[in-house]
Order: structure tokens, then sequence, then C-alpha cells
């Protein structure tokens, strides 16, 4: 049986890459060593069990990075919003996604690359099918 983080994650790398909208940016499950921007990453996904009602579930709590090349808040928020549309109808292969929410979105300027990235925090919850 694959893990539910395994089959989740993969779901939103495949939707995220096959998006016409993020066509040039990269789509990566693991932050990347040395890729240029820009770029979506998965940084951190956490599982909790969420059983009820005799049905077993999980709530995923993802967070995305969005790093463009640019000081530019707004060049990196319109590639944040396009990620929390494409979450917003995720479906996976062995999981009812049943909730799907945008939690927040940061964004901060790095002052050693002035390159903009935001922060995308997302909580799914899903059952296996």
């Amino acid at each position: 049986m694959t893990h539910p983080i395994v089959l989740l994650q993969s779901a939103l790398v495949a939707a995220l890459r096959d998006d016409p909208d993020l066509a040039g940016v990269g789509i990566f499950d693991a932050p990347p060593h040395g890729a240029t921007p820009p770029y979506v990453a998965i940084i951190r996904h956490d599982l909790l069990s969420r059983d009820g009602d005799a049905a077993p579930g999980h709530e995923h709590r993802v967070t995305l990075h969005v790093w463009v090349d640019q000081p530019s808040r707004k060049a990196v928020l319109a590639i944040a919003e396009r990620v929390v549309a494409v979450a917003k109808g995720l479906t996976a292969t062995g999981l009812a996604v049943t909730h799907r929410q945008h939690e927040r979105t940061d964004t901060a300027i790095d002052a050693e690359t002035g390159q903009a990235r935001a922060a995308v925090a997302f909580r799914f919850f899903s059952e296996p099918i």
C-alpha cells in the first residue's frame, strides 16, 4: 500500500506540471539544489491521522515555496495564485481528497539574492479508496 503522503504529493506535482499556465516554471517535490527560478517546490508535508465514523482518514499540511529570479512580489504572487487554483481542484489516484483549503501565503525578498519567494500553505483531508 502506498503511503498517503506519496499519493497526495505525487498528484499535486503532476497537476502543477500539467497546468499550461505554469509552463516554464520548474515543479519539484523537494527543494532543488542549484535550480534557477522560477520554480515551485514542496518543502514540507505533514500528515495527521483523522479517523472518524469508522472511516480512516488523514489531514495533510503541505507547504510550497515559489521562487522568481527578481525582487517582484507581483511576479511571485502570480505563480502562487495559479498554484492555489490548481490545488483547489486536486484529485489523487488511491485517495479521496475530501477537503482542500488554502491556509495562507507569505512573501519575502531574499536579502542575499534579491529573489522573491512566496510560502503557500495548504490543508487537505483524504480518505483511502
